[in-house]
């Protein structure tokens, strides 16, 4: 790929200083963007008149379903000078002249700003229950210790993170209302090239905007880093900007289709290209979390490389030239079982053609471990059949469900200044509550005071959930609170907590 382009994620964090300059020069702004409610009359007879075609029934019934949402984290005190730095009004004028105090109420407002959350950046969502289930990006929730939540009438809620798939960049978040206006599923598999969708979001902290477009290719492969594991994407030219993120994706009846994920650009803005998260694949993974607190895949288990002429030509292979080539079959695997073999050509998936890598990847993303599933495969030029039951990547056919922070057993409460002074210490929560779970388990009873868990300071509820919600989000490191403690008879102490479900 050629050094100056680049795939851009839209990082909906748009920087809100940003969003701010846009708002606040609102002249400026009308003479650029065509707002609906002053060219709603305009703006559907070019649609009707030039296309044959009136997208406002599929634009008024999406935008109450999509939100935009802000992120919000604490930043971290930035130390501008060091212990032995100078105030100049002190060293010309003598200590006391007025240096130290403004130093002092620099200090304070640092603090101030470093214990409050700041707005870290801006999204889209979308509204899939009347009961506030809403779907967005992980990368637009991503670090944030807060969201907020704007419905398109203004009303603001604090939103809970479910769950979170990082490897498909997908989010599930919930807000405390009911009543809402949850958007229509559509079914991405039956989406053409060629046909016309609507992009629906917050682009700049523009809210409830929407742009048209058509699908200009499907299963698209586009990696986006290491860590993701979808690269199928609804490949599209509705325009779409920083702040699209997590928005919807909808066809001329107003259904989703997919989730905006993806920008293909040389300067981070929309340059004709866009990317969204097919919404069969989505719904999946929802359903996932919801049902299971984490996404369920099934593993085939091979390595594979994409048929091509040249390929084809090199293996003897006249029967076709698209393809999935099976490199190397892993022992012990569901592909091993249903007898594949290297040199194996996979040409389709319950009943689907695969051509390519991002093919074979949505329809394997649809699947579950123990599912069943028919391979049509080329093996000496011959086509075959066979039927193949999945596993986990742990080489089961199990689900694995993800315990939730109620698994510990207990609930915590903040100390007051007396039991704080009393121990010595200035932070912790104490054990309440105690039944059956992970901390009677590792030995912890009613009144422990905990102090720090893996080596971060707690002082509430909220900060201990937090740190358990990260230590399970984290695919890389182990699923255990390293603890620091005090028994009920004042001895300081160290507890591991082991958080991992017993089949794991």
């Amino acid at each position: 790929m050629n050094n100056h382009k680049k795939i851009t994620l839209f990082l909906a964090t748009v920087a809100l200083a940003a969003t701010s300059a846009f708002a606040s020069n609102d002249e400026t702004m009308s003479d650029i963007f065509i707002t609906p409610q002053n060219n709603e009359a305009i703006s559907t007879q070019v649609a009707t008149n030039r296309y044959g075609l009136d997208f406002t029934k599929a634009a008024e019934s999406t935008i109450n379903s999509v939100v935009s949402i802000k992120s919000f984290a604490t930043r971290k005190q930035q130390q501008y000078f060091g212990n032995d730095f100078i105030d100049p009004f002190d060293f010309f004028f003598g200590p006391g002249f007025g240096g130290q105090q403004r130093k002092q109420q620099q200090q304070q407002q640092q603090q101030q700003q470093k214990s409050e959350p700041q707005p870290i950046g801006s999204g889209s969502g979308v509204i899939i229950s009347e009961d506030g289930y809403i779907v967005t990006n992980n990368h637009v929730i991503d670090g944030a210790e807060k969201l907020e939540v704007t419905l398109n009438d203004n009303r603001k809620f604090n939103a809970r993170v479910i769950g979170t798939d990082p490897n498909s960049d997908i989010a599930l978040l919930k807000i405390s209302a009911t009543k809402l206006t949850p958007i229509a599923f559509g079914n991405s598999d039956n989406v053409k090239v060629g046909e016309w969708v609507l992009a629906v979001g917050n682009p700049f902290g523009l809210n409830s905007t929407v742009t048209a477009g058509i699908v200009s290719a499907k299963a698209r492969g586009v990696s986006k880093g290491n860590n993701v594991g979808i690269e199928s994407f609804i490949q599209h030219d509705a325009a779409v900007n920083p702040g699209n993120s997590g928005g919807a994706l909808v066809n001329v009846d107003g259904e989703l289709i997919g989730i905006n994920t993806m920008i293909y650009s040389n300067t981070g803005n929309y340059a004709g290209h866009s990317f969204a998260i097919p919404s069969t694949v989505v719904n999946k993974i929802v359903t996932d979390i919801k049902q299971y607190g984490s996404v369920q895949r099934a593993v085939l288990g091979i390595q594979f490389a994409e048929l091509d002429a040249d390929k084809a030509k090199e293996e003897n292979i006249t029967a076709t030239t698209e393809g999935i080539y099976v490199n190397k079959v892993n022992d012990r695997s569901s592909a091993k079982e249903a007898g594949l073999k290297e040199g194996d050509v996979i040409v389709g998936l319950n009943g689907v053609t695969i051509k390519n890598g991002a093919q074979m990847l949505e329809e394997m993303s649809k699947l579950r471990p123990g599912d069943k599933a028919t391979i049509k495969y080329i093996r000496d030029n011959k086509t075959k059949t066979t039927t193949v039951t999945f596993k986990n990547d742990q080489g089961t056919t199990n689900i694995t469900k993800s315990s939730d922070f109620t698994s510990l057993g207990c609930a915590f409460l903040p100390l007051t200044a007396d039991e704080k002074e009393e121990l010595g210490i200035s932070n912790g929560v104490k054990v309440t509550g105690l039944k059956d779970g992970k901390f009677k388990a590792a030995g912890i009873t009613n009144g422990f005071v905990v102090t720090d868990i893996n080596n971060m300071r707690v002082n509430n509820q909220d900060e201990v959930e937090d740190i358990y919600n990260a230590i399970m989000r984290d695919k890389e490191s182990d699923k255990v609170m390293f603890i620091t403690g005090i028994k009920t008879n004042g001895k300081k102490t160290y507890i591991a907590v082991d958080l991992a479900d017993p089949e794991e």
